[in-house]
């Protein structure tokens, strides 16, 4: 227990409320006169995150001692609940709780715990010429045998851990915002253990506090009412052995308010339960070495707690509901966060009642995100991403962002990191977002969270890029959410790409300090894979492989997130090779299974050719040999060919002990080679492993096949999509803006169709149309009529109602099965105006005419049948007036058209949108409807405005 308390120690007696936390910071400080002062200040700072701790778990009264001998800091904090024991938490960078016991590990020269009969008793000591810190000295309590064992399957560690952290922060609120709880714990803490069956398994989970817990603990006595020492109001609260508040049995002096519709009762047994279910969550997990992302636990929790946990999940509730209303000082937790401790304590509570286990991956509906989704991010996973990804944290911040989302957008990856996300947003979307996602942080609501919406991003340059974005959250190891948005550019030519660096370049890592979040190891085993080879071992790796290749589609991703799972549990390290279109060899990713292990970007790109010719295990399998076992591995300078020895020099700088290198082989076609590593002698791979790694090397090259198809069509559809775009034409006074977003659930490409154009005598032209199917058919047959309607609107300038009924007839001549609709218009009108628009409808929607008053209307004269019906039927045309800065909206049906939703009320609703937006410019009017109409399309959208300026 460290070194005893000398005679006439100074002590002081402090009762448990929040403002006495400054009141024992001021104590040590006086306590120590004469040491230096970062001593001073180190001593400060441990006492109060124990005095905080104190105040929020134990609830009794608290005896503080400080001396020094010969140089030397002496501190003890005492409470008179020594059933209660200690709970030190993993530590991880970002917690906001947790970190208590973390910072006297860290800081002090010697700390321990100790249980006597009547008290517990925390202390450190802090010396000039100091050792190294022991790396732990807390004594824990552990569960009595009084307990039932639940079972907790599938659960995702990150999202427990998040979730924990988030309730124990609901919880400190919540008790620093009604301090007169505290007083009930004294009264009434023997009954409290009871109800809750903790006698034997209680324990203190010291060390919930962030980083300066005291000072926090401070900030937030000032904030609920509390004083600082020697002023009104803060001599009371001291206590000694003498005075009236004398123990654990007396009461709370006046009346106990409810507060938040939380009795303190409620909430002194509702933070008891979350003490002992971090406890035995921890223990649970201290049994294990997790190396996936979801964890199955067998953990003991008190056989008569039920009350107890349904009590905790009620408070949770109602803290939480308050927290949403602003009335306490942190934020509501996110929809996973709350399903997912909804599941917990359901699943603790049901099976203490003898119910069955669910697994958490058999929730239905979790908000979001799907529970198989929920996985520890990772700043590697988001730069090593072929996919344009972009990640940011609570705080609006970007915290990771890979090569191909900058060059998207015109930026150095490391020039975005630490910006905040509107820096990527047009000017009047900011405000926007910013709203938004304040809204969610504060509500816990997602309004696009899962979806895919079509937005503007803003280049650097200033331009517009046009992309599609879908955002989801995923939970950190350490607590933190992130959130992490894919962007998928809309049929726009890309940004150019950022200026290439040499690979010794590494301004490109965008990883956060202190490095990517990974799944903790225990204090007692060290992380180490599991190579049995029996046959069931193998089922998860073949069931991991295939929800990795399922999660992806772009050839390079799908080959970067199957290596990760190969190095979970099969190999050391991973290297896959491909060929590109030209037939050249390059090696797409290296994954080592160590996070802390470097590999050089130099091992990455281009290969040297394979030739008949060329020697070694790798070009003998890209010719068609193998899966091929190595186990002696040649020195560099013995290699056979250049590809051989760029092989030898990545094993040289990793390590291996033994590989397999199989071939991607799919359709009878070679697409590259996976080599597999193992570095240590004593699990090395053998020939029984050779069979089973070709069959599930053999299923991957079917993905990567597939991936590869996915990209040759999506490029296709993409260059034929961008093909067939046009050109707005400049026309003065009449402003023009055009979208097209193609459908989020089919190909690229759609018929869907807008155009405008100058006729020879001054016109101006507008089209809006629509081929049936949503395919490269369809495109085909949409470039086709749009280029018909083009020649003919030229050849004759003709009334649109006579244009349309010549292209019926050219259309029924040329392909009599083909049907559309279309709008055709004319803009006729002096420079300066007034303008009128000449239209006629082949079976499209009508155009909505916007006033600059927000007066709105659909010009629906001049309708007839669809395009390919009856070319002998007659077509008429119509004329409107164009006010001045009014906005003509031609647009496809894809905008409004919803499933379960009458094409009255969609129009209605349009209507109302662009009545809202209608002195907007004409560009922010555009993209306001594509956010507003095209969130998870399932048809494509095409859109054309038109503003008279005079």
């Amino acid at each position: 227990m460290g070194s005893p308390s000398p005679p006439g120690a100074p002590s002081r007696w402090l009762s448990p409320t929040a403002a006495n936390v400054a009141v024992a910071r001021r104590f040590v400080r006086s306590a120590l006169s004469g040491v230096p002062p970062d001593m001073v200040d180190t001593a400060e700072l441990l006492v109060g995150e124990l005095v905080t701790n104190a105040v929020l778990h134990a609830r009794t009264e608290i005896e503080t001692r400080a001396w020094v001998t010969e140089g030397r800091v002496h501190v003890r904090v005492s409470d008179l609940r020594p059933d209660r024991g200690l709970v030190p938490h993993d530590r991880h960078p970002y917690a906001c709780t947790g970190r208590g016991l973390a910072l006297v590990e860290e800081l002090s020269t010697s700390h321990g715990a100790h249980s006597g009969e009547d008290r517990k008793t925390v202390w450190f000591e802090l010396w000039l010429d100091a050792p190294a810190p022991p790396t732990s000295a807390w004594e824990t309590l552990a569960p009595s045998d009084d307990t039932v064992s639940v079972a907790l399957s599938d659960v995702p560690y990150a999202l427990y851990w998040a979730a924990q952290q988030q309730w124990e922060g609901l919880l400190r609120e919540l008790f620093l915002a009604m301090p007169a709880a505290v007083g009930v714990a004294g009264n009434g803490a023997g009954r409290v253990a009871a109800r809750v069956g903790a006698e034997g398994a209680g324990v203190e989970s010291v060390g919930a506090e962030s980083v300066g817990a005291g000072a926090v603990g401070a900030c937030a006595a000032g904030l609920r009412g509390g004083a600082e020492p020697g002023e009104a109001g803060a001599e009371p609260d001291e206590a000694g052995p003498d005075s009236d508040w004398a123990g654990p049995e007396r009461g709370w002096a006046g009346p106990v308010p409810d507060w938040a519709g939380v009795p303190p009762e409620d909430l002194v047994m509702a933070q008891d339960m979350s003490d002992v279910i971090c406890a035995s969550m921890t223990a649970a997990v201290e049994q294990e070495t997790p190396d996936s992302s979801t964890l199955s636990l067998l953990v003991a929790f008190p056989k008569h707690a039920v009350p107890a946990v349904r009590t905790l999940r009620r408070v949770l509730d109602e803290a939480d509901a308050a927290a949403q209303q602003g009335s306490l000082l942190v934020l509501p937790s996110l929809p996973q966060i709350r399903a997912f401790r909804h599941w917990l304590l359901d699943q603790i509570a049901d099976q203490l009642e003898g119910g069955h286990p669910t697994a958490w991956t058999l929730v239905p509906g979790a908000p979001s995100d799907t529970p198989t989704d929920l996985a520890p991010w990772d700043a590697s996973e988001v730069e090593a991403s072929t996919v344009p990804t972009i990640a940011a944290d609570d705080r609006n911040r970007i915290i990771g962002v890979n090569a191909s989302a900058a060059s998207l957008l015109g930026w150095d990856a490391h020039d975005l990191v630490g910006k905040r996300l509107t820096v990527l947003m047009p000017e009047h979307l900011r405000g926007r977002h910013t709203a938004a996602f304040t809204s969610l942080l504060l509500t816990g609501v997602p309004r696009i969270l899962g979806r895919s919406i079509p937005v503007p991003a803003l280049h650097r340059d200033g331009r517009v890029v046009p992309v599609r974005l879908r955002i989801e959250t995923q939970e950190s190891i350490d607590g933190r959410t992130v959130f992490v948005a894919q962007l998928t550019a809309r049929t726009a030519p890309s940004a150019p790409s950022a200026p290439s660096r040499d690979p010794s370049d590494r301004r490109h890592t965008t990883r956060p300090a202190p490095g990517p979040v990974h799944l903790p190891t225990t204090r007692k085993k060290t992380r180490q894979a599991n190579f049995d080879r029996s046959a069931p071992e193998w089922l998860p790796v073949f069931a991991e492989t295939g929800r990795a290749m399922a999660s992806a589609h772009d050839v390079e991703e799908v080959l970067r997130r199957v290596c990760h799972v190969l190095t979970q549990g099969l190999a050391d390290w991973c290297a896959a090779d491909l060929f590109d279109e030209a037939g050249h060899l390059k090696r797409v990713c290296v994954v080592h299974r160590d996070p802390r292990v470097h590999v050089s970007g130099e091992h990455l790109g281009m290969l040297p050719p394979v030739s008949e010719a060329t020697q070694g295990s790798l070009p003998r399998v890209l010719r068609g040999a193998g899966p091929l076992l190595l186990t002696l591995t040649p020195p560099r300078g013995r290699a056979q060919s250049p590809l051989e020895a760029r092989q030898l020099e990545l094993v040289e700088e990793l390590g291996g002990r033994s590989a397999v290198v199989a071939p991607l082989r799919a359709h009878r076609e070679i697409l590259g080679a996976l080599t597999l590593v193992r570095i240590r002698d004593e699990h090395p791979f053998t020939k029984e492993d050779v069979p089973q790694i070709g069959d599930l090397v053999r299923s991957i090259a079917l993905g990567v096949d597939s991936a590869r198809l996915h990209r040759h069509i999506r490029s296709t559809a993409e260059e034929l999509q961008r093909a067939l775009l046009p050109e707005l034409p400049r026309t003065g006074q009449l402003q023009m803006a055009a979208r097209y977003v193609p459908s989020s659930t089919t190909a690229e490409v759609g018929g869907d169709w807008y155009d405008a154009f100058t006729l020879p005598g001054g016109d101006t032209a507008l089209v809006i149309g629509d081929v049936s199917g949503h395919d490269l058919r369809a495109a085909v047959a949409m470039s086709a009529l749009r280029n018909m309607l083009r020649g003919l609107a030229v050849d004759g300038e003709e009334p649109p109602g006579d244009v349309l009924r010549r292209l019926d007839l050219a259309t029924h001549t040329l392909d009599p099965q083909a049907t559309a609709t279309c709008v055709y218009g004319l803009i006729k009108g002096q420079e300066g105006g007034p303008w009128d628009l000449y239209h006629s409808s082949a079976g499209h929607l009508p155009p909505l005419l916007t006033t600059q008053d927000g007066e709105t209307r659909y010009l629906d004269e001049g309708r007839g049948m669809l395009i390919g019906m009856d070319p002998g039927l007659p077509r008429h045309s119509a004329c409107d007036a164009l006010p001045p800065h009014s906005t003509l909206l031609l647009f496809t049906d894809g905008l409004i058209e919803r499933r379960g939703e009458s094409l009255d009320d969609a129009m209605a609703r349009l209507s109302r949108h662009a009545a809202a937006h209608a002195r907007a410019p004409l560009d922010v009017f555009c993209d306001e409807l594509i956010i507003k109409f095209g969130a998870d399309n399932t048809d494509d959208v095409a859109l054309l405005a038109l503003r008279p300026t005079p």
